[in-house]
């Protein structure tokens, strides 16, 4: 877990720290984490930082858990809950991570106030109705959904975990959600909308709004895609459309195109799935015309970025869409899902106040990006400006001020009540 001090008597438990070992960054220093985390996300901390090491993590890792994978990694949590709080009781709690059935441990045993802040909710009612209709997903195994008594299995076994989940996530006293999809899903669940909070995630969006526009004039048209290397970030449904997008544009524009993929690997798993990719595009001949960049730093981000012409992003319900901040606030005309964050949050496709374009196929995705290249400067670049502007209350500034106000009441009731002691 990481600690932060904000006063003398109180110190927040921030987050659990991710580390490149399955088994957590124990032989990490607390320099070299902090340094990894200023390269990659642009991130400084000026206050010192107390770490504490836990090792306990294997019980929330998925391949422990073949089976009954969502049960599993959250009764482990509670395992790594019990380790964090064994080893610093804190004032505050707050979790980021997803952990709430850490919540109960927290509040009920430790004393804690509870807070934390929501990216993905663990389970939806999307999830339910996914596996309701038989359809196949990464979460949904095709044997699973070609079979009715499984398919109804696993809708008993969901829905008791939903129950669970909102249980637990009822004892949280502070609720902060990223987005508006997310919003909607808790409070679908954990039914706490009184003490639900929509903060929009830090996005860095200044420095990356000055950075002047490189595309124009270029030989290289970029198609840039950033997210990790993760299955519900569907990076085959891109490479699909790239296959789509080749029978729409001339042969000389299409030996111009190149799709760049911007991405971190967290394990063995997520570095199959690059190989898997780099195998797909040789089948669909698209091998001069896809790269990847994996694990680069955030100079080599912004580079690629500025010399985009087009962002790229293609999961289904993604909760909100960092990525896609970036994208669009570096100049880049983004194409993303119609569904989740960047429907009901980020992307505006009304005329007179277009910022980018959603779609849902690969056969959509392919004529929005041809759309794009078809765009006259004027056009392209009115887009572009839309863009820059919408994501001002997306900023590290609109967060900050968003979460202290959220906070803030728990911080000043507990130093209060640590001052009449």
């Amino acid at each position: 877990m990481e600690y932060c001090p904000l006063d003398s008597s109180i110190h927040t438990v921030m987050r659990v720290v991710e580390g490149r070992e399955s088994y957590g960054d124990l032989d990490a220093s607390p320099e070299e984490i902090l340094k990894r985390a200023e390269q990659r996300f642009n991130i400084k901390l000026t206050d010192p930082v107390q770490f504490v090491y836990l090792r306990r993590r294997r019980w929330i890792e998925a391949d422990m858990y073949p089976y009954f994978t969502l049960l599993g990694q959250s009764l482990g949590s509670i395992v790594l809950g019990a380790e964090a709080l064994a080893a610093f009781v804190p004032d505050l709690y707050i979790d980021t991570m997803g952990y709430a059935f850490t919540f109960p441990v927290f509040k009920l045993v430790g004393g804690c106030n509870v807070a934390c802040y929501v990216h993905y909710p663990t389970i939806t009612g999307d999830m339910l109705s996914r596996v309701s209709r038989h359809v196949i997903a990464h979460n949904n195994r095709p044997y699973v959904a070609r079979s009715p008594f499984l398919t109804a299995g696993k809708l008993l076994y969901y829905r008791l975990f939903a129950w669970l989940y909102g249980w637990v996530g009822r004892c949280a006293d502070i609720v902060m959600v990223n987005s508006s999809w997310t919003e909607e899903h808790i409070n679908e669940i954990w039914q706490c909308s009184l003490k639900t909070h929509r903060v929009y995630p830090p996005c860095d969006v200044e420095e990356l709004k000055q950075m002047p526009l490189l595309s124009e004039g270029s030989n290289i048209i970029k198609i840039v895609s950033v997210g990790q290397f993760r299955p519900e970030k569907d990076h085959p449904l891109q490479l699909r459309a790239m296959y789509e997008l080749r029978q729409l544009v001339p042969e000389d524009v299409w030996d111009k195109i190149r799709l760049i993929f911007v991405g971190s690997c967290r394990n063995k798993e997520d570095q199959q799935r690059v190989g898997d990719m780099q195998d797909l595009c040789m089948h669909l001949s698209l091998e001069n015309n896809v790269q990847f960049k994996v694990n680069v730093s955030y100079d080599e981000l912004k580079k690629e970025l500025q010399e985009g012409t087009v962002g790229l992003h293609a999961m289904w319900n993604e909760h909100f869409g960092i990525g896609i901040v970036e994208c669009m606030a570096a100049g880049l005309v983004m194409v993303a899902h119609r569904s989740g964050g960047p429907l009901m949050d980020i992307i505006v496709e009304s005329e007179g106040s277009q910022n980018g374009f959603l779609a849902a196929d690969e056969t959509e995705y392919a004529q929005a990006i041809a759309t794009i290249l078809k765009l006259s400067p004027h056009t392209r670049k009115a887009i572009q400006d839309a863009a820059r502007a919408s994501v001002d209350r997306f900023s590290v500034k609109e967060f900050e001020k968003g979460f202290v106000r959220a906070v803030d009441p728990f911080i000043q009731r507990r130093t209060s009540h640590t001052e009449t002691r």
